[in-house]
């Protein structure tokens, strides 16, 4: 099992204590000293490293090392396993994607939803669905004040009218019930005009604004019903919608990486050109066989990408810029969240998807699956046999992330990406784990710069 991890970033060199997050920048002599499970023996370690440092410096490294250790900031031990092994805490729901919109006005040629139809049933909210979907997530939150409502397709804008209809109904019951909703979208920005942003900007703690980057990157995979692309009409409207939007009120312009552009540096770069502070650009999840689809062998580039993505922050930093990149940010000070590595994402357990239908689903991606359907919004009650294998698919239960480095940042990784890939949500989807763990040491690296600065 990993109880320390070294990587080398640009020119510097990090070693993270997992079980606590501890991060030391060292020299290249620390990093030959450690292994990731263990301290070898001063003697064997002078012998195997005298070619190349003084047996001074080894020594003077080592005693060091050893302090540290002594310290439980070095091979720590976890402290956190019989925890959440024993955890039997009743679970409330905090967040609840709301899909108003099982249809959808672009074609998208990565779309896992199916261009919108989620397997073929195309479906809009209705009021009635949208008002019980919330009186389902205030009666299911229990004593959890706050309540968050990711509004998402298809394409929400679609049923813009349900949603000012929904969300007003939200206000009223937030109020009675003392809680406190914030509502999220994730919009193609198509249907945007005054009237919807002008709302959009009053009611949505975040807005995600779905852009694939340059305008030939996006127009190849990002188009409309007749194969045009989007690229020129969504982007004035992406500006506009951001532009409204001050410090305080959060947004993301989003895009997706396929293997047309493993060269997604260049479409990070093109949104800060362009402006923007808040950029996300993510890996595409696509059956292997698909033409869109990452592949092992597309690592490198990948890898590639990210360290340049990392050099590029740090200049931005440097200049005292605000650009931020989504998959960067990380909080060191506190080291890996407790209750992260213990409750994974929340899926199925304080997290759920409802259907148009108000059928209840563990995620947004498992909609659609009958043998992962945990009810409706018109039950009393879920099926908690799903509910508490979500729970308790924590990385504690996940073999191969028991010996990672990296488990206590992402708990496993996505559990749909888990399934539909390997059939088990237990089972991490490789591919994906690869990259999170080199999108981690770029964060940390790059914390660590800001911070030293």
């Amino acid at each position: 099992m990993a109880l320390v991890h070294k990587f080398r970033q640009g020119d510097s060199y990090y070693v993270i204590d997992v079980n606590t997050g501890v991060i030391h920048e060292i020299d290249e002599l620390v990093f030959d000293i450690l292994d990731d499970d263990s301290l070898k023996a001063k003697g064997e370690l002078i012998e195997s490293l005298k070619h190349k440092y003084s047996v001074e410096d080894i020594n003077e490294a080592y005693d060091e090392i050893v302090e540290l250790i002594n310290q439980e900031m070095l091979y720590s031990k976890d402290l956190y396993e019989d925890i959440a092994l024993n955890d039997n805490s009743k679970s409330f729901i905090k967040a609840l994607c709301l899909n108003v919109a099982h249809d959808c006005n672009l074609k998208c040629k990565y779309c896992f939803a199916d261009e919108g139809e989620y397997k073929g049933c195309r479906k809009l909210i209705t009021l009635e669905v949208g008002k019980k979907a919330i009186d389902f997530v205030i009666e299911k939150s229990g004593p959890r004040k706050n309540i968050e409502i990711d509004l998402f397709g298809g394409e929400p804008l679609i049923v813009f009218d349900t949603i000012k209809e929904i969300i007003a109904y939200a206000r009223q019951q937030e109020k009675i019930y003392n809680k406190v909703i914030r509502f999220t979208m994730t919009t193609n920005a198509t249907l945007l005009n005054d009237e919807i942003m002008e709302f959009i900007d009053k009611e949505m703690g975040n807005i995600v604004l779905s852009i694939d980057g340059r305008k030939e990157v996006n127009d190849k995979v990002r188009v409309r019903a007749d194969g045009s692309g989007s690229y020129d009409k969504i982007l004035p409207k992406i500006k506009q919608m951001v532009d409204k939007r001050d410090k305080s009120k959060q947004y993301y312009v989003r895009g997706t990486f396929t293997r047309e552009n493993t060269d997604f540096y260049e479409d990070v770069k093109h949104f800060a050109d362009l402006g923007f502070k808040e950029v996300s650009v993510e890996p595409v999840v696509l059956p292997q066989e698909h033409e869109l689809s990452l592949r092992k062998e597309d690592l490198p580039t990948i890898f590639e990408q990210y360290d340049k993505l990392y050099e590029f922050l740090l200049k931005k930093n440097a200049e005292d810029n605000e650009f931020r990149f989504y998959h960067f940010n990380i909080d060191l000070k506190g080291g890996p969240c407790v209750y992260k590595r213990i409750s994974g994402c929340g899926a199925g357990h304080e997290y759920v998807a409802i259907t148009p239908n108000g059928d209840v689903y563990p995620c947004h991606q498992f909609v659609g699956n009958e043998a992962f359907k945990m009810g409706t919004i018109f039950e009393n009650s879920l099926d908690m046999n799903i509910s508490d294998n979500f729970k308790k698919a924590h990385i504690y239960n996940k073999p191969k992330c028991k010996d990672c480095w990296a488990r206590f940042y992402c708990s496993g990784g996505c559990q749909a990406n888990n399934y539909n890939f390997n059939g088990d949500i237990h089972v991490p989807y490789d591919l994906g784990c690869d990259m999170q763990k080199k999108r981690i040491e770029c964060a940390i690296a790059l914390k660590s710069k800001i911070m030293e600065k």
